[in-house]
């Protein structure tokens, strides 16, 4: 398998990969006490950490939903969190056009469920050279999942992460099939378990997604015990006031808890399965 610990500066030895970040940028301020807590806590957990937020929200359920502060103003502040605090940080891409722009102040483009088929997209995230997450679609299996990564492994960039994030279960729900790690792992990539993505629930009357807060220190924890080299999850001072995925982010404190708890799991898991290293 690709040693992904030797992808990032520093990375080598960490017991596995933290994604974590607000959904989206809103503000300097809030991105910068996500980053600061969640990287102290992860480098006292023995965690590499990634800072995510998007620069800017397109899969949006309705036109009048949040997208964001403007691009140059968030892609800016997404560029000062990783000069500030040292950490590579993860955006997403949604058009060819937005690839450029983006890789130049990110460490790792991440590719969006819901365009996970995207050629184009996929092989102008390569092509730069930088780290691609994909998160495999609600609507894929593992295998596809493994064929988007093909695509762009053709650009001869094989930084790549793999992603799971649930499927959907009927019009308004998802559910998580544990066996796509291991499934997706056997492509050499790596894998993340999405642990607050997973419990959504997208595509309601409201018009906003809703999710249950709830299960995401249990799937994070499953994650860990199926195998996935590391965890992703969203993470805001003050979730409930967020403008996007209010309902299922954690809040700083909740998820200093859980990657203490997650270190330890991790650490009994590798104890039992070397492999998993």
């Amino acid at each position: 398998m690709t040693d992904w610990r030797k992808w990032f500066s520093g990375a080598e030895g960490k017991k596995a990969c933290i994604v974590a970040g607000p959904c989206v940028v809103e503000t300097y301020e809030i991105a910068a006490r996500v980053a600061e807590a969640l990287l102290a806590t992860c480098e006292a957990a023995g965690f590499f950490y990634i800072f995510k937020a998007s620069y800017r929200k397109a899969n949006r359920t309705k036109a009048s939903s949040f997208q964001g502060i403007g691009d140059e103003k968030a892609l800016k502040i997404l560029q000062q969190i990783r000069q500030n605090f040292g950490v590579p940080v993860l955006t997403d891409v949604h058009e060819t056009t937005e690839v450029p722009a983006a890789a130049e102040v990110v460490d790792v483009l991440q590719i969006p469920a819901f365009l996970a088929r995207q050629t184009a997209l996929l092989q102008a995230a390569g092509k730069t050279g930088k780290v691609v997450n994909i998160k495999k679609g609600q609507f894929m299996s593992a295998e596809a999942a493994i064929f988007a990564a093909e695509k762009v492994a053709l650009t001869q960039n094989h930084r790549i992460f793999l992603t799971e994030r649930g499927t959907f279960f009927g019009y308004d729900d998802l559910v998580v099939d544990f066996r796509n790690i291991p499934r997706m792992q056997a492509s050499g990539y790596p894998v993340l378990m999405d642990a607050t993505h997973a419990v959504q629930r997208p595509n309601t009357g409201a018009g906003i997604t809703l999710g249950e807060r709830q299960f995401v220190a249990l799937y994070a924890k499953l994650g860990v015990i199926a195998g996935a080299q590391g965890i992703f999850m969203e993470v805001h001072p003050n979730p409930s006031a967020s403008p996007s995925d209010a309902a299922t982010m954690l809040s700083i404190e909740e998820a200093k808890s859980l990657l203490s708890f997650l270190s330890r799991l991790y650490d009994v898991h590798q104890a039992v399965e070397p492999s998993a290293r």
